[in-house]
């Protein structure tokens, strides 16, 4: 990644209040990677296939890093991960889960799947905003992706 190049952020969030407050966060903190968002599994999959809407570039380009919650609407998150780690255009983009479940066969069937990492959405704000800052500092800012 060159210096200064801001690479995009795909975030995969069906509630509007929750991706409002990533967005709110993630401004403070001051990020500068352009935010794309997709609100179900399906529109994630087309975003990444670059089909229906999502067939320019300039609408759709490619991830550095996805944050994915694992309830959306559709094909799931679940579903989701473990297509886009099968597909070999898309298995080396690193993928954070960022969900409300911290049940153990979720966290073990998306790193079996291939997840990079596994966030459980705190509840409280103060909580929520040391989880993102965490997120924006490793894979934002210290992280190298793949090109």
């Amino acid at each position: 990644m060159l210096p200064g190049v801001c690479e995009p952020l795909l975030i995969a969030e069906d509630s509007d209040e929750d991706f409002v407050t990533l967005q709110r966060l993630m401004q403070r903190m001051q990020v500068s990677n352009p935010i794309y968002r997709c609100p179900d599994g399906d529109s994630v999959l087309d975003f990444l296939h670059r089909v229906g809407d999502y067939q320019d570039p300039g609408i759709a380009p490619r991830p550095s890093v996805i944050l994915l919650d694992l309830n959306l609407p559709g094909t799931d998150g679940r579903d989701v991960l473990e297509q886009l780690k099968q597909d070999q255009c898309f298995k080396e983009i690193p993928i954070v889960v960022f969900t409300t479940s911290s049940n153990p066969k979720d966290i073990e069937f998306c790193y079996r799947k291939g997840a990079n990492g596994y966030l459980v959405k705190p509840v409280s704000s103060q909580d929520l905003q040391k989880t993102v800052q965490a997120f924006v500092e490793y894979w934002l800012e210290a992280n190298t992706p793949p090109t």
